[in-house]
């Protein structure tokens, strides 16, 4: 039977108690210039008679409102219709309840509904909840033809867990048809809050957080969660193991959703209920049936808990609370199978290469060996795709001693143990996976060998033993021979990560070239496998390797940039993987002058830093922040700094690339310092090898000037400024003795002298735009003093003046037209000596295209001619060293 107005009058003053008022809802629901039909579809509990009574209260509309509440399975027309008009008889003067009669005669009874409906003199609402229950076809047939011919003053509200088949279609194109649909009703954080607020339930933000993610701000859900909290002694617990087992939230799905289903739909819904996430086929793996994906997308567009993942509506999910009682329902009544359901599923998920979810299932199902397989199978693809905390993830949930039978799930461990920092825990997996190695089955050996081999070579790396690195690579190279043509992407894959372990080896060791060499090889091989997480180190390293040999330092930045901008295109922002791009990159920003940048990379290098990471890298960052410390005159943290850097040094098997510049710079900050004995100690403690480095050179130099010693200092100058000293960074090196040199025959009262050195100290910069050793060695008199004589880089002298004296001018007008990519790169050029064809040459483009860049570089810039240019684009701050790459 259908309840009639009458419901609606039984307890209007029950509506408002402990809810929250849902203004925007509301406004939807009465805006006249909306359409006059309004649907609200959401699953059961969603909220939507309460909502709907709660509006009639809020907007006055008591005694204007029809209101049918459908009965289950209503299925006589008749009935339907004679309580519709009996509803709005008692809402609407002028309209006539009707008697019942042998046969439902549907025209006449609309037809008249009509004309008494014609003489509405102010707007009346009819709703009719739980339209869902409508079974009737006849009886939706003349509710279609109704709502058509309504008049304009009636405003139709119909409530329903799924689509009505109405033809709606039609006044969604005319605009006369407002939805509310479940996300609409969901109750949001905000709502979720002030709901307990009413009920005056106080939980913690994190308990707040937890209750709103485990209902999904379901609102019958939260409301019988608010309804327990209210009894409960402890609130917080209740929330943390709140779920939809919880018997008022299990009760209700049961009777509400589950016991309405078909046999065939509940079985379905059971058996999947094991699975994060379900498709048509998986299901039907599962139950041994078919059609599962048509059930799926039924049950999804009847509001019943399903949700579907992606936009093809292949991939569904069940709501938290639901999923928890369908997995309390089956182990209830069929808990014998639910272990073969997980195995089921991970059998599945593997052969579809669904990794994860494979070995989780198998986890489930606690099929050991299963799990292990699995993991062992595919952890390599996880890691080299960024995805070591998943495998890390999947780990935990094996017995601590699993890996002391088992030697593939050994390598396992050892890959992220050596991740997470632990080399000696990694190692001793490494040496398990070996005593067991004979136990492994033929077929699976060959990539056991290369996982292993590969494990060995990061291991040595890591460690700085460039001997045990090279021993390992040969053991690399012939497993990597022995590979099938079927592990071909794999096994490309593993030979660029076993280049890059040696390219590194390589650099730390002071072997650039070859270094540099392996290193691009290596990138080459991730580019082709399309493996971005493994491009990100070799681009790291070539950062540094680049400048080493040759290439400019800002295309060393261009190579830690991009590496920068992978790991944040997928999300890696905060992988250790970055820690040497971070630092490489800062240490280019450094020689180019660019401090503020410099330290923002550096900071974040500092918080992608894990603890007990690798050594060389670690030895980088604490390098280029002291670098950057002696730069902006605060040698105690520069001395801190660096002292870290040879802590890192003394980890590694052998001396790191970077040691020497590090306890070069180190005398220098104890000189700065005024500890000058101690300084001149530094460099006494150093071999003599190293003594003869550039580095060693211009830190010895700099003493001796300290001690007003300039003859001593030329004397040690010469062999870098003849460049037969060594040099990790030769232009910088030589820059940084040129300035020196300035120094030491101003000392010598030589001003004409000191300005030649200058202008030579200027030469070997301007190309490169390095400016660092102008602000480790400011000689600020010199450079005003030699503006007023010939230089061929007044622009360039006015560049080192400015950051000197740490300028910052008002901002200027912004540009009425942005310079494209193209023309920045050219501006960078500008405050050079380079001619049109110059620039042309450098860029690999026609010296056409060059001149019409600078035409509309002059234009956006208003400028009449290159020096205005120059002054215009450094106000705008559009100046970086250009690019020169050799």
């Amino acid at each position: 039977m259908v309840v009639q107005d009458r419901q609606f009058e039984a307890k209007p003053a029950q509506v408002a108690r402990g809810w929250v008022p849902r203004a925007s809802l509301f406004d939807r629901l009465g805006d006249a210039a909306a359409g006059g039909v309004v649907v609200v579809c959401a699953p059961a509990g969603s909220g939507k008679t309460v909502l709907l009574r709660s509006w009639v209260e809020a907007a006055g509309l008591r005694d204007r409102v029809g209101w049918v509440s459908v009965e289950r399975g209503e299925n006589d027309a008749q009935r339907f219709w004679l309580s519709l008009i009996s509803a709005l008889a008692a809402a609407v003067p002028g309209v006539e309840r009707v008697d019942p009669a042998p046969s439902f005669r549907g025209e006449a009874m609309i037809d008249q509904l009509l004309a008494d409906l014609g003489s509405l003199a102010r707007p009346a609402v009819l709703v009719i909840d739980d339209l869902h229950e409508l079974e009737s076809a006849e009886a939706l047939r003349w509710l279609e033809v109704f709502l058509a011919r309504r008049p304009g003053a009636l405003r139709v509200v119909l409530s329903t867990r799924e689509d009505p088949q109405l033809g709606l279609h039609r006044l969604r194109l005319a605009g006369d048809l407002t939805e509310l649909r479940a996300s609409d009703l969901r109750f949001s954080a905000a709502e979720t809050k002030a709901l307990l607020h009413k009920a005056q339930i106080t939980l913690s933000e994190a308990g707040v957080a937890r209750l709103y993610e485990r209902t999904e701000g379901w609102v019958a859900g939260l409301r019988l969660a608010v309804i327990s909290l209210a009894r409960h002694p402890d609130p917080e617990r209740f929330v943390a193991e709140f779920s939809g087992s919880e018997r008022t939230v299990a009760g209700y799905l049961l009777a509400e959703v589950l016991e309405r289903q078909p046999a065939a739909v509940r079985e379905l819904l059971l058996r999947t209920s094991v699975l994060e996430r379900v498709s048509g086929p998986l299901a039907d793996h599962l139950t041994g049936g078919s059609g599962s994906e048509r059930i799926l997308l039924e049950l999804e567009d009847a509001n019943a808990f399903v949700t579907s993942l992606d936009v093809g509506r292949t991939w569904f999910r069940y709501h938290h609370l639901f999923a928890d009682l369908l997995q309390l329902e089956l182990r209830r009544t069929e808990p014998a199978i639910v272990d073969s359901l997980h195995r089921a599923a991970a059998e599945w998920h593997e052969h579809e290469g669904h990794v994860v979810e494979a070995v989780r299932h198998a986890q489930a199902a606690r099929d050991w060996p299963l799990a292990a397989r699995a993991l062992a199978d595919h952890h390599l693809d996880l890691t080299l795709d960024g995805r070591t905390g998943t495998v890390r993830q999947l780990l935990t949930a094996f017995a601590p001693d699993a890996a002391a039978s088992d030697p593939e799930l050994a390598l396992v461990f050892a890959l992220v143990r050596l991740l997470d920092g632990a080399l000696d825990r990694s190692a001793a997996y490494v040496e398990v996976a070996g005593r067991l190695a004979d136990t492994v089955a033929g077929e699976r050996r060959v990539r056991f060998d290369l996982r292993r081999a590969v494990l060995t070579l990061a291991l040595a790396r890591w460690r700085g033993d460039l001997q045990a690195v090279l021993e390992a690579m040969r053991e690399a190279e012939a497993a990597l021979a022995a590979q099938p043509v079927s592990e071909r992407a794999l096994s490309e894959a593993l030979n660029a990560a076993a280049l890059l372990n040696l390219g590194v080896a390589e650099l730390w060791s002071s072997r650039p070239d070859d270094a540099r060499r392996h290193l691009e090889s290596a990138l080459e091989l991730a580019r082709r496998a399309k493996r971005p997480w493994l491009q990100v180190s070799p681009l790291g390293h070539l950062a540094i390797a680049g400048p080493w040999t040759g290439q400019s330092c800002s295309a060393g930045l261009a190579l830690a940039e991009e590496a920068v901008a992978i790991t944040e295109a997928h999300g890696w922002g905060d992988d250790p993987v970055l820690v040497t791009g971070l630092a490489t990159g800062a240490l280019n920003l450094l020689w180019l002058g660019r401090l503020h940048e410099a330290e923002e990379w550096l900071e974040r290098a500092d918080r992608t830093l894990q603890p007990g990471g690798e050594p060389g890298s670690e030895l980088i960052v604490h390098f280029a922040r002291g670098l950057l410390r002696l730069a902006q005159a605060r040698p105690h943290e520069a001395l801190d700094l660096l002292d870290a850097a040879e802590r890192m040094e003394a980890l590694l098997a052998g001396e790191h690339a970077f040691g020497v510049a590090a306890r070069a710079r180190k005398a220098q900050a104890q000189a700065r310092l005024g500890w000058l004995g101690v300084a001149r100690a530094t460099l006494d403690d150093i071999d003599e090898c190293a003594r003869e480095s550039a580095d060693m050179r211009i830190a010895a130099a700099d003493i001796a000037l300290a001690e007003r010693e300039p003859e001593r200092a030329l004397d040690l100058l010469a062999p870098v400024l003849e460049r037969s000293a060594a040099a990790v960074h030769r232009t910088p090196a030589t820059v940084e003795a040129q300035v020196l040199d300035a120094a030491a025959r101003e000392q010598l009262e030589d001003a004409q002298a000191a300005e030649l050195s200058l202008e030579r100290a200027l030469d070997a910069a301007e190309p490169e735009g390095i400016l660092l050793p102008f602000v480790l060695h400011p000689l600020p008199d010199v450079l005003e003093r030699h503006r007023r004589h010939r230089t061929a880089h007044a622009t360039l002298r006015q560049t080192i003046l400015d950051l000197l004296a740490g300028r910052r001018s008002a901002p200027p007008a912004a540009l009425r037209e942005e310079l494209s990519e193209a023309e920045l790169r050219v501006v960078r050029y500008l405050p050079s000596n380079l001619k049109a064809s110059e620039i042309a040459a450098e860029l690999t483009v026609s010296t056409n295209t060059i001149r019409t860049h600078l035409r509309h570089i002059y234009a956006k810039l208003d400028a009449h001619g290159r020096a205005e240019a120059v002054d215009r684009a450094r106000e705008l701050g559009l100046l970086a060293p250009a690019v020169r790459t050799r």
